[in-house]
């Protein structure tokens, strides 16, 4: 199962490269419009496929404490990172989060797309972001997953 999982991170990896390229190339016009929320979703995805491609060296490697529980992970987690790219660039676009930076008239859209790379990277702190920010702008009380998290660590 372990290979399966390896090649499936890689190809999620390589799909994520490929539309990244894909975009770059500027072949279809009408994908103009989306081209900056659409690259966002595929640096989450690289930053999710980094995240666990050292999930796996880490677990089997270093720690050797490799759990078939985890195999569900391994398979969702680079879907939930292009998902949270993609809406990172939906929350900066808004407004909602912004980044601490001074704006330039020659800026380019790397800031959107680092912080895409970020929010793949962490999904459970990004995750958590955005309830803050649903609290805080239009009330919105945390889910029980974050309230749960937030009183381990208490």
């Amino acid at each position: 199962m372990i290979i399966i999982i390896v090649i499936y991170l890689l190809l999620c990896g390589v799909a994520n490269l490929a539309g990244l390229a894909f975009l770059s190339a500027d072949q279809f016009p009408i994908l103009a419009t989306y081209k900056i929320g659409l690259s966002c979703a595929f640096w989450g995805g690289v930053g999710g496929f980094l995240y666990c491609l050292r999930a796996v060296y880490l677990n089997i490697c270093v720690r050797d404490q490799w759990d078939p529980k985890w195999h569900i992970w391994y398979f969702l987690r680079p879907i939930a990172s292009i998902v949270c790219g993609g809406v990172s660039y939906m929350f900066l676009k808004a407004g909602l989060i912004i980044l601490e930076s001074s704006t330039q008239p020659d800026a380019s859209d790397f800031g959107f797309y680092a912080f895409a790379f970020v929010a793949g990277l962490n999904v459970d702190k990004f995750v958590k972001k955005l309830e803050e920010v649903a609290e805080a702008v239009w009330g919105i009380e945390k889910s029980r997953t974050a309230e749960s998290s937030t009183k381990k660590k208490e």
